[in-house]
């Protein structure tokens, strides 16, 4: 059997070689490009994972936060000022809820500077057997689900407050940063009253104080509120209704005392003199208590009480205590509000207790019961003067507050005394602004102050921080 031998030939060789050389690169060019979209898509997804991480990692600024403030037609009108002296427009985001739109033009020029306005929604649904109490409290508990709604965008924390708050925002958004807004937070404070935390709960955040909620957990209540209000018809109050909605999503309150419900009658002078070692976050029912300051209305003197807020808002009515070893006398700084001297060798943490310049709540004035320790003044005017505050200026991170002696009519020291405080009619205190760092908020110090006299009539008061072994004490 013969076999047919097809013979070799060069050109099939250059054949086979030019086919299997266009395979290569046409495979080396498809590949090649694979690996650089692959590698364009890598790097696009890392930076935006990278962008993404550094905008959730990126400290909380003023611009993350929405303001929630519960009002009515009938009271906006008269504390809207109250409004003014915190609200920036196009600044600081906030809503302002009424039940009804009102019959002012809130679109005048004199009115600009007001935040858009939104309605209750309608709660008829919702049962309400409260007997004191009102229907309006679930409009105010349904303010939570309407701004969340919205949708805004980068909202990190939600604030509520009422038409009578009025808040420190710098402060407030110093305080929140230690917080990791991506978690679920409640943050707030109770009352100042016994009587009215055993009555709601000594967990729960009182509204009018203010309080904050993270988005996540903003979202998330949002979502369930329905049902809560279906389940506690009987609670009087939006607050308990929040507060028991979120006991129920498994979140307790994360207290923060700067936050001041303010449930007293009288005169705030004890709680602004002695105010926690932390920062200042907001006052309520100032359209109910004493003026701030004497001889102003209550609108001059919040004004005035925000001049030195505005100019070192870290620092405000945060108390220094210092003392003048040679003159013996023990001086407590409410900073941007009030000074009070004293004769003698009064102790720091008596010079902390808050002064009882007001009544509880429930006006028993045989048992006062507030959450803080209290003292009822026994000194007179020879052993103790109190200045307020008179005016601020700063040049650059240095700032200085005046204040003058306040004389109350009938009770002024005459022939005995201290000859110091008898003839003291102004101090100075110079300061460095304090810039509230991590440290500063998560492991708060109090500062420490040097005292001079300048002259007869004047006393001047340096703050600075405590050397690492200082104690603040009259002893040498």
């Amino acid at each position: 059997m013969s076999v047919y031998k097809t013979p070799f030939c060069f050109k099939d060789i250059f054949l086979i070689l030019f086919t299997f050389l266009s395979i290569f690169f046409v495979a080396f060019n498809y590949h090649s490009s694979i690996l650089h979209h692959l590698t364009t898509l890598s790097y696009t997804i890392a930076t935006a994972t990278a962008d993404t991480t550094t905008t959730k990692n990126s400290p909380t600024t003023v611009n993350h936060l929405v303001f929630s403030i519960a009002s009515s037609s009938k009271t906006f009108s008269q504390r809207k000022k109250f409004l003014r002296l915190w609200y920036k427009p196009n600044f600081t985001r906030t809503y302002v809820f009424l039940d009804h739109p009102s019959s002012e033009n809130y679109n005048s020029p004199e009115n600009i500077d007001l935040p858009p306005f939104l309605i209750y929604d309608d709660m008829s649904r919702f049962p309400y057997t409260h007997g004191l109490g009102a229907r309006y409290a679930l409009g105010l508990t349904y303010m939570i689900k309407q701004v969340v709604a919205r949708n805004d965008s980068n909202v990190r924390w939600y604030i509520f407050g009422d038409d009578d708050t009025v808040f420190i925002v710098d402060n407030l958004v110093k305080t929140l940063q230690k917080y990791d807004h991506n978690e679920w937070y409640y943050i707030g404070s109770n009352s100042e009253s016994y009587v009215q935390n055993d009555y709601f709960s000594f967990d729960m955040a009182f509204g009018g104080g203010g309080y904050a909620v993270s988005s996540p957990l903003a979202r998330v209540l949002a979502r369930v509120l329905d049902s809560c209000l279906m389940r506690y018809p009987s609670l009087y109050s939006s607050d308990a209704r929040i507060f028991s909605c979120l006991a129920e999503l498994g979140v307790s309150l994360t207290h923060e005392p700067g936050f001041h419900q303010d449930d007293v009658w009288g005169n705030l002078f004890g709680i602004l003199a002695s105010h926690p070692l932390s920062p200042l976050l907001s006052l309520h029912h100032i359209d109910d208590v004493h003026s701030l300051f004497p001889k102003m209305t209550k609108i001059q003197a919040l004004q005035h009480f925000f001049k030195a807020a505005n100019a070192d808002p870290a620092r405000i009515s945060q108390q220094y205590i210092c003392y003048d070893r040679k003159n013996s006398l023990s001086i407590a700084v409410a900073w941007g509000y009030a000074v009070q001297v004293y004769e003698g060798d009064i102790t720091v943490p008596e010079l902390m207790t808050v002064l009882r310049s007001f009544e509880s709540y429930d006006k028993n004035k045989r048992s006062p019961y507030f959450m803080f320790k209290t003292k009822v003044e026994s000194r007179g005017p020879c052993q103790k003067m109190v200045a307020f505050l008179e005016s601020v200026d700063s040049n650059g991170d240095n700032v200085w507050s005046n204040y003058t002696r306040h004389r109350v009519k009938g009770k002024t020291c005459k022939k005995y005394g201290n000859k110091i405080i008898k003839n003291l009619e102004e101090i100075t205190v110079f300061s460095s602004k304090l810039d509230i760092d991590a440290r500063q908020v998560t492991a708060p110090r109090r500062q420490c102050c040097d005292v001079s006299l300048s002259s007869e009539k004047s006393m001047d008061i340096q703050i600075r921080p405590c050397g690492i072994d200082e104690l603040i004490t009259m002893s040498p």
